[in-house]
């Protein structure tokens, strides 16, 4: 069925929505195309491909609202489907926020280029996975391996509104990983290394993946508990992005206006040092979270949520905006089977001036975090305590790897007390250069 076809389609399903008694509808398609390959020890464990389509309609009988969901797409349900989801409306209680966006309208036609024409096949996607595998073995030092894995896949998502919005996004995804083990016995230790990308060209070389996860493997052996201290802390680039899921969550509009973030009260003020900027851009050309259209219809633009280290603005769909007094930011995300609500897509922090090594070259005693283990942060204090493991850093450089350990703070004060490096990648969808953190409390023996 083609893309007109699927549209016409969900416009007869809001049709019948509004034909069913609903003042108001919107109903979203997303359907994907999966294919992975996986290997282990040099042989092929699993090739599986999968496919699914799902539709949502949202209904609206005053400021009631209900959603139904389905798999596949079925005309001869519609009304059933519709008929279903107003009655369900009609007893649930009435939100004074519900409500299809008033800033919605047609999507335009900018090229995000999100689509990679060349689908590869099982034996490309293996040789992919088994190239990885192979050189994370050859890594003087791995002794077993988890497995790598390539993957491929298509989505597309389709939404209508009564209020007469119609838009498509589809977007393609490459991926490649492996995880090995260094050592042996009770000594062994793991380490992975991942990539993800819209385009093949842009996908990092398998054998580039494989041997940076044996590397890593290979260097967190021996790993100490250090005793406990309040030191400075330095995230790697791959752990770095969680402090921005973290500021993410404390400017999400739904959890403001709940009060339930630690920086309800903060817009207008400094949150972090002078320079500093965060950014949420969903126009990237090739981006991994991009969209011309958020899940409400409403265009999307990019964000400055930071800027010199003043908090600019929440993060916004229309019923949080609504309930908060203020308009919606384009960044409603939707699925199938619940309601919209605000989400990033491409968010990061901008690079810093100084180089990773210089951020290092002042410490005599300090903290390397590679990995974060649980979530351990309380989004109404911002009181902060996770699992970690890494490196120690003495006189300016890497030391003995560590394991075991808790680092500990609170988020507005880790917020304030940060520097990031100059060698910002956008590589995962949220990112960050190497950031440095002045003090923290590393628990250990």
């Amino acid at each position: 069925m083609t893309t007109p076809d699927r549209l016409t389609l969900l416009a007869d399903l809001v049709a019948a929505a509004r034909r069913a008694g609903a003042d108001a509808a919107d109903a979203v398609m997303v359907s994907s195309q999966s294919l992975e390959a996986q290997c282990r020890l040099g042989q092929t464990e699993h090739v599986e491909r999968a496919e699914s389509a799902d539709l949502g309609l949202r209904v609206f009988v005053g400021r009631q609202a209900a959603i139904v969901s389905a798999a596949g797409m079925e005309p001869r349900r519609f009304a059933e489907l519709a008929a279903q989801a107003v009655a369900m409306a009609r007893v649930l209680p009435e939100d004074p926020f519900a409500g299809l966006a008033d800033a919605a309208r047609a999507a335009d036609a900018d090229d995000l280029d999100l689509v990679d024409p060349v689908a590869p096949d099982a034996p490309a996607l293996t040789a992919r996975a088994l190239a990885a595998e192979a050189a994370a073995l050859a890594v003087p030092g791995v002794t077993n391996s988890e497995g790598a894995a390539a993957g491929w896949g298509r989505m597309e998502a389709l939404l209508v509104t009564s209020a007469g919005f119609a838009g498509r996004s589809l977007r393609t995804s490459h991926s490649i990983s492996a995880t090995v083990l260094a050592g042996s016995g009770t000594a062994m230790q793991r380490d992975y290394d991942a990539h993800s990308s819209v385009h093949a060209a842009d996908l990092d070389a398998p054998e580039t993946i494989g041997r940076l996860a044996g590397e890593r493997a290979v260097r967190r052996l021996n790993p100490i508990r250090p005793r406990t201290a309040r030191l400075p802390v330095v995230f790697d680039p791959r752990v770095a992005g969680s402090l921005l899921g973290h500021l993410a969550g404390a400017i999400n509009g739904a959890a403001v206006a709940r009060g339930t973030s630690f920086l309800k009260d903060a817009m207008g003020t400094r949150i972090m040092p002078e320079g500093i900027a965060v950014r949420d851009d969903p126009r990237r050309r090739r981006g991994l979270r991009s969209r011309l259209f958020d899940g409400e219809g409403v265009p999307t633009r990019a964000l400055g949520l930071v800027e010199d280290g003043v908090l600019q603005t929440w993060v916004l769909d229309s019923a949080s905006a609504r309930q908060l007094g203020l308009a919606t930011t384009g960044s409603a995300m939707r699925g199938t089977g619940g309601p919209p609500s605000p989400g990033t897509s491409n968010l990061f922090m901008a690079a810093g001036t100084l180089a990773p090594a210089v951020l290092l070259s002042g410490i005599g005693e300090g903290l390397y975090v590679t990995e974060m283990i649980g979530m351990g942060v309380n989004g109404l204090t911002g009181d902060y305590s996770r699992g970690a493991a890494g490196f120690m850093i003495r006189n300016g450089e890497l030391a003995e790897a560590v394991a075991e350990i808790t680092i500990a703070g609170n988020l507005r004060d880790m917020f304030r007390a940060l520097t990031p490096a100059d060698d910002l990648r956008f590589r995962r969808g949220v990112d960050a250069p190497t950031v440095r953190i002045d003090a923290m409390t590393m628990a250990g023996a």
